[in-house]
């Protein structure tokens, strides 16, 4: 226990790391904030750690609930804190001599990278800094540490603009003739300081603060206010990251990477995260400090000499330039991934050849990287494969499972850079984060082009479809981020010349302005012109594997929504179990089909609506012979009509008449049926099993196509299809009783021409509450229940799905909903229908067969909710197949 442990007799509210000791370990990241935990462990580990102490996250969830206030008792305990840190160090913090200088960074439970603030080299002023020119023997490394903290802490801090800055230093290195920053002297860093303390004095109309510990504590409230900022909310948004978690804040004494020569600071990681290869791998700056790193301002140079050789880059690497730390921090890599047993992104100083650990978090990573480094490390043994099956997240799939460039598309390569993040894309040009969000708003594809990105561009980075800057490395903040977007995305392609203003880039005598279509390799680092093929991706392999895992673990089965040919081979391909949801309406939709569809709803009576039917019946007939030799002996449910009849007819006068042109159907009978039909809520209208009550026929000729269809493909083949016939929209177990006997009667007609029969089962879609409230009444004749979440989340809440998205952003944003209800379940109300309807139905049927249908069926968190309410299945679209195969893993795993 550290002496600040030992002096707190009230709330705890900061815990020591380092210099021998810490108060905190790993598991107790929730409190400490992932960052802060981490070092407390590295620190009780034996490694390298610079002293320091956490703030923790109650103090975040206090200082808003407070109205933007520290609790009263957490000033005395930084104090204390302090004292501690200047024993470990030998430096008093404000000291002229020998002055302590910390860092002060964010470090949230979840990791958050380029979100929220930091600052460095704080407790500098005019005469800290000649005292730290004094100490190191060096008054340039002193005044370019102190040029840089007053940059930084004016832009996090003070909220005075970055670019303000730049332009100053711009302007000085160009009157002076400077090409980098490494030629400026102490002298010029000393004008340079003169200039910013001007700015700030201007722009704030006050001078910059000298005082320590007013940095100290302007810092710390920069850090948690950032919790708070547009970026952050945003980031927490796309990542499920709760705002009630709050951050902690880490003030750590700082260690100096531009030192000289002797010196760098560096980013790595114990694998690739884009490919997953068990290759160690980072970048790293001699004679800069970590935020050089990632803002991308410099080009930095791989760690590996093999990694170095690999992307033919000709500036030397860390092993060769210091080959003693080199090895010192493979260990230590090493070390870290046998500790936390998965890939570690680690930060790193080095101060005059001497080794510090800043930093160690599990490694932001692509998919396809999660995918290789969980299968690979259950074969190293370092974890079980049920472990692996955790280690990738269900929505990371999507990521695997669309086209990358076919090997055989012809390349008109416009510049090579960095592979910094995998996948292909195909978009428009734009160089501002807003107008790719406009933009994508509209359905336009794009593809964001940046001379480097920064956390204000996350908007622009989640519109577009990849990301391309001209500079910065692997480790940049737009490498980062797009990794965990799952963007394609290539970095430091230096040969750009972006003009932003003139909307406009040039590389090589080319010119590509926006709008231009482009081509993004972000596996191969490069940029093409125009739209380049695609090919669908490889789910063989570590995805096989991983996949073969979690169904050996998996309870809940996993059907598709499908009724085209491609789908349900697509989703057959994906691992689906059975066909959960065949809409037989898209099917009436075809060209051919169609005219016959409008004769049938145009006629007068049963005899006329007959007569067209049988004409579609052949149609219906070998629509469900093709799905039912696809799938097999695998299980499929084919909802019944359900749309009302007017969605097949025109509207306009302009289609009424085209129609009744190539139909030879009168322009007048359809305009009158047309506008007999319209109704003022069709959602709530005409439809579902209130066609088949009406207009039994339909349902007869759709019920007699499904059982000639099986019975064919039963004799021809080797297979027994399992016909499941779904009836749309009941409310009353009077309207399943009346379509059940149609059904029933029609099959014992069809088996008994046809001398043979197959097994089926009659159900219900539970789309409405009362049907779910009625479950055990409507359970005596439905063999299943089939929850359509998407109708069922449109009744219970009285929303309407197609109009929801002129509000539902502010009810997110105001905390109403956590979530859009149509993307994940209303577990709360929704969900509750969900769990009465599955407990009535099974008190009056034990084994009915119970499943979800509606666009809920591929929601990750949504299918862990039907798991624990005990349904049999979920269906979901065939691209998300392989999500909810995997989620439903997680969900056995996790409870």
């Amino acid at each position: 226990m550290s002496k600040l442990a030992e002096q707190v007799t009230d709330v705890r509210w900061v815990y020591a790391f380092g210099g021998g000791d810490s108060d905190g370990e790993a598991s107790m990241k929730n409190l400490l904030g992932g960052k802060g935990a981490n070092l407390a462990e590295m620190a009780k580990l034996g490694l390298p750690v610079p002293p320091g102490f956490t703030i923790t996250t109650e103090v975040c969830t206090e200082y808003y609930k407070l109205g933007e206030k520290y609790p009263d008792t957490l000033a005395g305990q930084v104090e204390a804190a302090l004292i501690d840190l200047e024993e470990k160090t030998g430096k008093k913090f404000g000291e002229a001599s020998n002055p302590l200088l910390v860092s002060v960074r964010s470090g949230a439970r979840a990791s958050m990278p380029g979100m929220m603030d930091t600052v460095l080299n704080l407790g500098l002023n005019d005469k800290t800094a000649e005292g730290l020119a004094e100490l190191s023997g060096d008054r340039r490394f002193a005044f370019d540490s102190y040029r840089r903290f007053i940059q930084m802490y004016s832009n996090v801090v003070l909220d005075l603009p970055h670019h303000e800055f730049e332009h100053i230093l711009d302007t000085y290195k160009e009157q002076n003739e400077f090409d980098v920053d490494t030629q400026l002297s102490a002298e010029d860093w000393m004008d340079v300081i003169k200039q910013y303390k001007a700015a700030v004095a201007k722009l704030s109309d006050k001078p910059f603060p000298e005082d320590p510990m007013e940095q100290l504590w302007g810092a710390v409230s920069a850090v948690f206010g950032s919790w708070m900022n547009d970026r952050a909310i945003l980031y927490r948004k796309l990542n499920d990251i709760p705002q009630e978690w709050g951050t902690a804040v880490n003030v750590q004494s700082m260690v100096f990477g531009n030192m000289g020569d002797t010196s760098a600071t560096g980013v790595a990681f114990t694998r690739d995260p884009s490919t997953g290869e068990n290759m160690f791998y980072g970048e790293f700056l001699v004679n800069a400090q970590g935020e050089d790193v990632v803002a991308g301002i410099r080009t930095p140079a791989p760690i590996s000499k093999a990694r170095a050789e690999k992307i033919n880059s000709d500036l030397v690497s860390l092993e060769e330039e210091m080959p003693a730390v080199y090895e010192q921090l493979i260990e230590v890599a090493q070390t870290l991934e046998s500790h936390y047993r998965d890939m570690q992104d680690i930060e790193f100083t080095v101060e005059n050849n001497i080794l510090y650990m800043l930093q160690t978090r599990n490694g932001k990573r692509t998919a396809g990287a999660a995918l290789k480094i969980a299968v690979d490390m259950a074969a190293e043994g370092l974890i079980s494969e049920d472990e692996a099956v955790l280690r990738l997240e269900p929505a990371q799939l999507d990521q695997l499972l669309h086209p990358t460039i076919s090997p055989d598309a012809t390349r008109d390569m416009l510049v090579q850079g960095l592979p910094a993040s995998p996948g292909a894309a195909v978009g428009k040009v734009v160089f501002s984060s807003d107008k790719a969000a406009e933009m994508a708003a509209d359905g336009h594809k794009v593809i964001l082009v940046r001379q480097e990105t920064s956390p204000e561009d996350i908007h622009g980075m989640h519109a577009a479809q990849a990301i391309v800057t001209s500079r910065g490395g692997m480790t940049s903040h737009a490498a980062v981020v797009a990794r965990g977007m799952g963007r394609p995305c290539v970095c430091g392609a230096g040969e750009m010349q972006i003009k932003e203003a003139e909307g406009v880039f040039r590389v090589f005598g080319r010119e590509v302005r926006e709008g231009d279509v482009i081509t993004v390799d972000g596996a191969a680092g490069q940029v093409l012109m125009g739209e380049v093929d695609m090919i669908e991706p490889d789910l063989s392999g570590d995805f096989g594997q991983l996949m073969e895992w979690a169904d050996r673990v998996r309870t809940l089965k996993v059907r598709t929504n499908a009724e085209t040919p491609e789908d349900v081979r697509t989703a057959k391909s994906f691992g689906a179990e059975g066909i959960g949801l065949c809409r037989t309406e898209h099917m009436f939709f075809d060209a051919e089909r169609i005219p016959v569809v409008r004769a049938m709803i145009l006629a007068s009576d049963t005899a006329g609506r007959k007569e067209a039917l049988a004409k579609l019946l052949p149609f219906q007939r070998d629509d469900f012979v093709e799905i039912f030799s696809i799938m097999e002996d695998r299980p499929c449910t084919i909802r019944l009509l359900d749309p009302p009849l007017h969605e097949f007819l025109p509207h306009t006068d302009e289609d009424i008449a085209e129609v009744a042109k190539g139909t030879g159907l009168d322009a007048e009978d359809l305009k009158a049926r047309a506008e007999e039909l319209s109704e003022s809520n069709p959602m709530l209208g005409h439809r579902g099993c209130r066609l088949g009550i009406t207009y039994p026929e339909i349902y007869e000729m759709q019920a007699r196509a499904i059982f000639e269809a099986a019975l064919q493909v039963a004799k021809e083949t080797s297979f027994k299809p399992v016909p499941e016939i779904m009836i749309p929209l009941v409310a009353t177990k009077k309207e399943l009783s009346i379509l059940k006997d149609r059904v029933d009667a029609m099959a014992k007609e069809v088996f008994a021409a046809a001398g043979t029969s197959v097994d089926y089962l009659v159900g219900t879609m539970i789309e409405l509450p009362r049907a779910a409230l009625k479950a055990g009444e409507i359970a005596e004749d439905a063999e299943f229940f089939s929850f359509g979440t998407n109708d069922l989340t449109q009744t219970a809440l009285g929303i309407s799905r197609d109009d929801a998205g002129r509000f539902l952003t502010a009810y997110e944003d105001k905390g109403i909903y956590e979530k859009d209800p149509f993307v994940t379940l209303d577990q709360e109300g929704v969900g509750e229908l969900v769990k009465i309807g599955v407990e009535r139905g099974k008190a009056t049927r034990p084994d009915i067969k119970l499943g979800i249908c509606g666009e809920h069926g591929g929601d990750p968190a949504s299918v862990i909710f039907c798991h624990n309410a005990g349904l049999n299945y979920v269906s979901c679209s065939p691209y998300r197949v392989p999500i909810a195969r995997l989620a439903a893993a997680h969900a056995v795993l996790k409870s």
